[in-house]
């Protein structure tokens, strides 16, 4: 059911959401949000990328006042430029976590995001299965997990990443570690009690909303807490993945078909 009036704070998942295929965000797109902060209306980027691509993705989404980065572990004021939020994961529980999850599965191809500034390299062993740019480090595990990290990816040579998430679940303890996934054929492992919705809620404090007037879009399991933590409205695009339709108030077109602006133009227009 449509709601009344406009929600106060929109966020977005960026990759398999608000970006398209080919990688790239549309005009209309970056021309419907514009009209969406020039209504009032709070807009936030909400993505698993962590600090090392916030320059691509405050190009991503131009109008965001905050961006919720790294699966909700980060959260950076736009207009201050600053971190409200900085989370790690202790190495040596990254290695707790791993370790359980070879002990089910079998050998896992593991990168590890450590560093914040712009472009800083992953570390880990190089996978050919990885779908953007980037440069990895060749790191031992033993290096990856000798202090805090971001988060890390982990992949299976026999299981798929929904088989791998679904023992992720199981193994490890939520007070451990956070683990979801993206769509990138990984896991992602995540300091405790780490995900967008924990990461909205920061910026829902900073700017005084609440999370009853907050509408979100999203695609993958990643992008499930803040579908939980969103009272106004949760919009799953066409592509996205079924436990993410399962729980979507409404199903828009897909990203490549600009989804996520065409419902917000049909909003604004009410």
């Amino acid at each position: 059911m449509v709601k009344p009036g406009l929600p106060k704070l929109v966020a977005t998942d960026l990759d398999g959401t608000l970006v398209r295929s080919d990688d790239t965000v549309s005009a209309y797109t970056h021309e419907v949000l514009d009209r969406v902060r020039a209504a009032g209306i709070r807009v936030v980027g909400a993505t698993g990328r962590g600090p090392r691509l916030a320059s691509l993705t405050r190009n991503d989404i131009r109008d965001a006042d905050f961006l919720v980065m790294a699966q909700g572990g980060w959260v950076l004021d736009q207009a201050e430029s600053t971190y409200l939020l900085r989370s790690r994961l202790r190495g040596d529980v990254l290695g707790e976590v791993l370790t359980a999850l070879e002990a089910e599965v079998g050998r896992l191809s593991v990168m590890v995001e450590a560093m914040e500034h712009d472009g800083s390299p992953l570390w880990g062993d190089y996978d050919p299965t990885w779908r953007y740019p980037v440069v990895v480090e060749p790191r031992t595990r033993a290096e990856c997990c000798s202090g805090e990290v971001i988060k890390a990816f982990a992949r299976s040579f026999t299981y798929d990443v929904d088989e791998l998430l679904a023992v992720a679940r199981r193994v490890v303890p939520p007070g451990v570690a956070s683990v979801t996934q993206a769509g990138l054929d990984y896991v992602e492992i995540c300091p405790a009690n780490v995900d967008k919705g924990t990461g909205l809620a920061v910026v829902a404090e900073a700017v005084g909303v609440d999370p009853a007037d907050v509408l979100v879009f999203g695609d993958m399991p990643n992008d499930l807490p803040m579908f939980a933590w969103a009272g106004w409205g949760r919009v799953a695009v066409g592509n996205a993945h079924r436990e993410l339709l399962a729980v979507a108030d409404e199903v828009t077109l897909t990203n490549d078909q600009d989804g996520v602006a065409a419902y917000l133009d049909r909003l604004l227009s009410r």
